[in-house]
Formats: structure tokens, sequence, C-alpha cells
């Protein structure tokens, strides 16, 4: 007789997964990947928070060396600014052309060719638009408070008048340097139908120096962290005269219309509560 097989009982299971096995393990990871994407995003703009907070600090030390090298007075911001040729940060050959990163007062001052990386913010994507080649293209991702550091001025009543744009503010100008803002992440409309922002060299106050009654649009750009809706407008990074450097909120905006584009869309804006120029160095 042969011998017959003898049987556990058990069932032999196939090896593999199942199709709802798949499912829900497909399932759990998209789960975990929807809850660690915003987390890996906010470390991601931490870190270019903190490496702008850096390349500011650098600035604000290279107009401090500046001063000292110059008779205790800042670089001008534009010198010649009628020429609209030179700039804090560097020139250019012709007004057709995007500012060089050499031959501005500061260029010698910012390190590598002329401070480039310095410049930069990587949370700062500026539009590529050839018509913003003219404007201030290559001035990087910050602007410099020219109005009142970056030329020489007098009071005239409650206005500023420049003396001259070819030498910045003397260091003496200003009683309290620790809440005079030096630089702060910048942009400006890209304006003529294109949509975006653009690099802009300069950090403009609340108000015209030259007629307070009269606002320029804004260019302080509050594009750090939770910048991104209106409930939750950011923060721009800031360094003060005195070289120390922090994020401030943005407290107050305005736009003309001109540009098409609402200044609360575009993240751009003011700090500070008074509707004034005091964090300028103004009255």
């Amino acid at each position: 007789m042969r011998p017959t097989a003898r049987h556990s009982g058990c069932a032999i299971r196939p090896s593999g997964f199942t199709l709802v096995e798949v499912l829900c393990c497909c399932a759990v990871v998209a789960l975990l990947t929807g809850l660690l994407l915003p987390a890996l995003a906010g470390a991601r703009e931490a870190g270019r928070a903190a490496a702008c907070s850096s390349n500011l600090r650098q600035l604000a030390l290279a107009s401090d060396l500046y001063a000292g090298d110059n008779r205790s007075s800042y670089a001008p911001g534009a010198p010649d600014y009628l020429a609209n040729r030179t700039r804090w940060f560097g020139a250019r050959a012709s007004l057709s052309l995007p500012f060089d990163s050499e031959g501005g007062p500061l260029s010698g001052y910012l390190g590598g060719v002329g401070g480039q990386s310095v410049r930069r913010c990587g949370s700062f994507a500026p539009s590529t638009a050839s018509s913003a080649a003219a404007f201030e293209r290559g001035c990087g991702g910050y602007g410099y408070n020219n109005a009142f550091v970056g030329v020489r001025g007098r009071w005239a009543g409650p206005a500023w008048l420049v003396e001259t744009d070819r030498s910045g503010a003397p260091v003496a100008a200003f009683a309290n340097p620790s809440a005079v803002i030096a630089f702060a992440d910048a942009a400006f409309f890209a304006g003529n139908g294109t949509p975006g922002l653009i690099e802009y060299s300069f950090t403009e106050p609340r108000r015209w120096p030259g007629d307070p009654s009269q606002r320029p649009e804004p260019s302080i750009h509050f594009r750090h962290h939770s910048g991104r809706s209106k409930s939750a407008p950011g923060l721009a990074a800031a360094a003060w005269l005195d070289g120390h450097v922090d994020s401030v909120p943005r407290a107050f905006t305005w736009s003309s219309g001109l540009y098409g584009t609402p200044a609360q869309d575009a993240l751009l804006g003011w700090p500070g509560e008074r509707d004034d120029n005091t964090l300028f160095g103004g009255r």
C-alpha cells in the first residue's frame, strides 16, 4: 500500500501581499508624507532665514568697515544718482545693462566677486523678465536705507533735503543706531504687465523724506516663514546700524495701484507701528 500524505489541517497561504494590504500601506505612506512635508518645508525655510540673517550681518559689518575707512561716514547708496550707473554694491557701464558686482562703494568690503553670495537670499525668487534688466537687476535680494543713511542731508522743517548723494550720512547723525534700519530684505513690483517681483537696491522709508505728506511704494519684502497669505504676512530680516540683525513683522502696507499687484499680496510693506520714518533715521 502507498503511504498517504498527512495534513495538519491548516490551509497553506500563498506568499506576497493582497491588494487590500498594498492599498493600506499606500494610504499610510501618503498620510505620513502629508504630515512630514510641512515640517520639512518649515525646516528648509528656517535654514534659509538663518542664512539670510547671516548675509545681512555681513552687509552691516561691511558698512561699518567702510565708515571706519571714510571719515566716519556711511557708504553712499547711489552716488551721482542722476547718472543712474552706480549703487552701493556695484556699477554698470550703460543704463541698458544690469548692475555688475564691482565698482560700488561697498564692493571691496563684501568679499568674493563683489559679495554676490552675500547679497542673495534663498527665499527670494525674482522675476527674470528681460524688461526688468535695466532697472535694478544685479543688486540681489537686499535693499539699503539710502533715503537717510546713504546720503548726506539736512532738515528743512519736516522735510529732509539731500545735500549730496556722493557721501553717506555721518555715523554721528544717528543717536540711536540700534533703532535705525541699515539693510533689509527688499523687492519691488515688476510692472509693465510682468508678474512677480524684481530685485531692488533700496529699503524705501514709510514717507518720502523730501515731502512727508507722500508715500513711496513699499520695498521691504516680508518673505520669510508664514508669509504666504494676507492673514500671515511673514517676516523680513533686517540689519540695524549697530550691527544686530533680527526679523520684523509687517505692520502696514500701501500701494498706489500703479503696478497692478496689491502690495499685501506681494508681501511688501513696512515694519513699525508709527506712521513716520523713525525706523529709517527720520522724524
